[in-house]
């Protein structure tokens, strides 16, 4: 655990994805591919806890995580980032284009504004902002939490 007050986290902001819950958020910084952020998506969600999800999306580590976190994004357009957070993490067997498409149509989102969304430039850079705000705050790998100001690469205990 390292102390956060000489670094840069953002405070939790309207353009954050927040799932309310019991207490202050716990931040995230998860990519989509990771089976380790699934397991802490999934955890965090049985525990009823509020959580904040940053993207931290690299291609360097991932080749679809970049283009994953952009879809979900174009489904939060659609007010349904979390729905879409929930289904990519429980299936990541099935994250391509295909699937993506199917997935979009069982949670009701309108595949062809969902495909005019991905290519928004605007989506692209709140992604790459995310992924440089976690690196800035000193995360090295997803998945990274914040708690009461303390950076940690373990899912704090619930």
């Amino acid at each position: 655990m390292r102390d956060l007050s000489s670094l840069p986290v953002e405070p939790v902001g309207p353009d954050d994805h927040l799932r309310s819950g019991d207490g202050e958020p716990l931040i995230i910084y998860a990519e989509f591919s990771c089976p380790e952020c699934a397991i802490a998506a999934e955890r965090l969600r049985e525990s009823g806890k509020s959580v904040c999800f940053r993207h931290f999306a690299l291609a360097a580590r991932s080749p679809r995580a970049v283009k994953l976190a952009i879809a979900s994004e174009a489904a939060a357009r659609q007010g349904l980032f979390w729905e879409f957070h929930d289904s990519l993490f429980a299936d990541q067997g099935r994250l391509d284009d295909p699937h993506l498409w199917q997935r979009c149509e069982l949670l009701g989102i309108d595949v062809d504004r969902f495909e005019l969304d991905r290519r928004d430039q605007s989506l692209a850079d709140k992604v790459a902002s995310d992924a440089t705000a976690a690196m800035r705050a000193g995360a090295t790998g997803a998945p990274t939490f914040v708690v009461a100001g303390e950076l940690q690469s373990q899912l704090p205990q619930l």
